[in-house]
């Protein structure tokens, strides 16, 4: 499925010189671990009356949102508490494939993302132990072991 939605929007990125496309284009090319989820929250918080929220990845619900808005979705996918939210306050669920027919240029559009370095993983990404690094260790006390893996030469 999502192979057939990229070469869509690789025809409409070179056809169309739209820049909507080609970044559209560039994000469905990401890996997985690249194409973070969105909430809906999230997702209100830029939409604007008669725009169209698109997202490629998934779309989560949020359950600190108490009052969903009505607004317009398309993303790679939707969980179905997702979905059932949006729906049920009026607003629209779309695929990546169902925009490119209805706006293949991005009018109306506003591409969102959700934030790139909110994994845990990224946290222990760089040398832990080294000068002005604050590196999380994968050390599980940060006390006595920590001082082991600042021996290891590592500082």
């Amino acid at each position: 499925m999502d192979s057939v939605i990229t070469r869509t929007y690789e025809q409409l990125a070179r056809r169309t010189e739209s820049a909507f496309a080609k970044r559209v284009h560039h994000r469905l090319q990401l890996t997985r671990v690249n194409r973070h989820p969105l909430s809906i929250a999230s997702i209100a918080r830029f939409v604007k009356d008669n725009e169209t929220a698109v997202v490629v990845a998934p779309v989560t619900n949020d359950e600190r949102m108490i009052v969903v808005p009505k607004m317009r979705v398309a993303a790679l996918r939707f969980t179905e508490a997702a979905r059932a939210r949006i729906e049920k306050a009026g607003g629209e669920c779309l695929t990546l494939d169902q925009l490119a027919v209805q706006c293949p240029t991005g009018k109306q559009c506003v591409l969102v993302r959700g934030k790139m370095h909110s994994r845990e993983a990224r946290k222990h990404f760089g040398i832990p132990g080294a000068k002005r690094s604050h590196v999380k260790p994968y050390v599980a006390g940060h006390g006595k072991n920590r001082k082991k893996e600042m021996s290891h030469g590592q500082h």
